[in-house]
Order: structure tokens, then sequence, then C-alpha cells
């Protein structure tokens, strides 16, 4: 169905340049500044704080029913750290974040410098010996002199892979969480356009690959009345994949339940009985696993009421990821719908 709110061409070209973007966990100024550039308009005010999470905050109308709502999408992507260089100047890494062995070999990484590099591994005599501590990174450096001019250890990579489309499906890098920043950008065009009743602080959040911390410090100082996470979630719709209840195409995804977040029952209902009144798609998540930003949100301080919206996502945390734009117009259109109208009431 057409979107409600959600302008789904501007929302793609987003995720694109975002997506594109250099950005591991602790590294995510590229990506902070391109964002940056995008809500400075839409926002009354926008800060960023020291562990440097960027905060847009729009004030709303106010009033008895107004509340403080805290939106999070996390800025970082998963990548690799240079843990070693041997004398031929071969790199020995580690993960940032979640990676297996078995979507890294012969993919082709990038530095914050630009110097690309290829993932190779050691000789096996089987593929089951395939680990991580047997996998490499080529920078074609003849030895440890000629490529410590170009990394060191220290030195974090990323996939190097641009967006691709194929009809309403987007396929590249770090659409986890690129998607979610960008449906976050999307929400405050309709909230400047449209001032809602509650104050809403859109917060890009760094450092959840390797933990939810970003999204952690930023609850802290904003101690919201209510939270939601934008994040992507893994689909259950590939030949002999997970039985989860999630497919791409479905709509957008109201978590249940990960193994970070039971979602507050209040803010789930919220969520379901406005995309069934609005005739959004939806569809409902439990996944056994993973966690998102909320996770870490709803323990701050006393407790935040808690929930998330999921973009399905095919791949997730290799080079391909896909997603689907009217998924990702649903996660928009449902915001948008929840912050016009009013909140529940939530326990003090």
């Amino acid at each position: 169905m057409p979107a409600l709110y959600a302008d789904v061409d501007r929302v793609e070209q987003l995720i694109r340049q975002l997506a594109a973007a250099y950005g591991p966990s602790g590294h995510e100024e590229p990506v902070r500044a391109l964002l940056s550039a995008h809500v400075a308009p839409l926002a009354d005010e926008i800060t960023v704080d020291r562990l440097g999470n960027l905060i847009a905050r729009i004030r709303g109308q106010g009033g008895p029913q107004a509340r403080r709502v805290m939106l999070a999408a996390h800025m970082d992507e998963i990548g690799l750290i240079v843990t070693h260089i041997d004398d031929k100047g071969f790199l020995r890494f580690a993960p940032v974040g979640g990676l297996g062995p078995a979507t890294l070999l012969g993919q082709r990484v990038v530095f914050a410098d630009g110097t690309v590099g290829v993932i190779g591994a050691e000789k096996l005599e089987d593929v089951k010996d395939l680990k991580m501590e047997r996998l490499f990174i080529d920078i074609g450096a003849g030895s440890r002199a000629a490529a410590a001019q170009r990394v060191q250890v220290g030195s974090m990579a990323v996939f190097a892979q641009e967006v691709a489309g194929s009809g309403s499906r987007l396929t590249g890098k770090a659409l986890d969480d690129r998607s979610g920043c960008a449906v976050l950008v999307e929400v405050m065009h309709h909230l400047r356009a449209a001032a809602p009743p509650h104050e809403v602080y859109c917060v890009f959040s760094v450092q959840e690959e390797v933990g939810l911390r970003g999204a952690r410090t930023a609850a802290y100082a904003i101690a919201p009345d209510m939270a939601l996470a934008v994040d992507v979630t893994p689909s259950g719709d590939t030949p002999q994949g997970e039985k989860l209840n999630v497919a791409l195409g479905g709509g957008t995804a109201i978590k249940v339940k990960d193994r970070s977040l039971i979602s507050h029952p209040k803010v789930r209902q919220l969520l379901v009985d406005t995309a069934a009144e609005a005739g959004i798609p939806y569809q409902m998540e439990v996944l056994p696993y993973g966690g998102t930003d909320a996770g870490a949100i709803h323990l701050t301080k006393s407790g935040v009421p808690a929930g998330a919206l999921s973009i399905p996502a095919r791949y997730l945390h290799t080079p391909g990821e896909m997603v689907d734009l009217g998924d990702v117009a649903a996660t928009v259109d449902l915001l948008v719908a929840v912050l016009k109208g009013p909140l529940p009431e939530m326990p003090a």
C-alpha cells in the first residue's frame, strides 16, 4: 500500500548516502557529519554528547498530555580491527561487533584513509577449519614497514560495498542500522511540518554493535517518559531459514521480545493499535537472541517504558544486507502516527 507519510524516494537516497559512509563502532564521525547536515534544519536543537551521540530535539506543542519521547537508531556498523602486522605485511584482525569467518573470506574491506584490502585465509585442509584466527587482510604491502605506512595496530576497516537496488529491495553493507537512521530523519521532516504534542529526542547513537553503549548515556541525560529503538531484525523467509515470524515486505516489525528487552506492554499495544487503526502493515517480532538500543534505554535510572520497531532484513552482518523500502516506509508511518497522537499514561 502507498506510504501515509514517508517520502520513499527521499528515504532511499538517504539510506544509500549513509550506508556508503565509513563508521565502525567508536569511529562514527563521518556518519554523524552527514546526519548533522540533514537534521540541522529540522530540529530545534542539536547536540553531540561526550560519547559521540548526535541528539536532535523537537520541542512539540506541549500541554498536559505531552510526553518526553526518545527515538534511537545507531550510527555504527560492524568492522574489523588490526591486531598484528607480520613481516610480509599481512594484517591479522579481530571483529568489532558480530562477525563470522564464513562471511569474510574473499571480501574487500576499506580503512578510514581509503586503503583497501581483501580478506584471505591460510591453507585449510577442511572447510571446518575456517576460523577467525586463520584469516588475514592483504593490502598489497610487501613488508611490515610498507604496511605500517598505511595502517597500524588498532586501525579499523569496514566492508567495501555500495548499496544496490532491485525493485523495492536494497542490498549492501551497513543497512544495519543506517536504514534506521534514515527513518528517524524522515520522521523529523514530518514533525517539523506539523509539530507533535510531545517533546521528541531523535538520538543517533554510537557503539551499539559492541554493547548498546551510546544509547545508555543518551537516555540517562534525556530521562524520557517513553522510548522506541529503530533497528533491523533477521527475517525468517529464506529457504530453510530460521523459523521467525518476520518477512521482507510484510511491514514494520513490532518487537515483543529479544535477549535484551521485553517490550513494555503499554508501548507494544500502542504500536499495534495505532498500526491497525491507520492501516499500516505490521508483523510481530519475537527474536530469541540479539538486542537493540532499547535494551540499554529501558534500564536507565529507575526504568523507561520502551519498545522497538524493526526493519526486516536478510543476511545481517554481511556485506549484502537486504531490506525492503516498503517496510522502511511502514516504520516511518507508524512512528509519525504514534507521535501525532496521545500517549498512554506510563508508570511513574
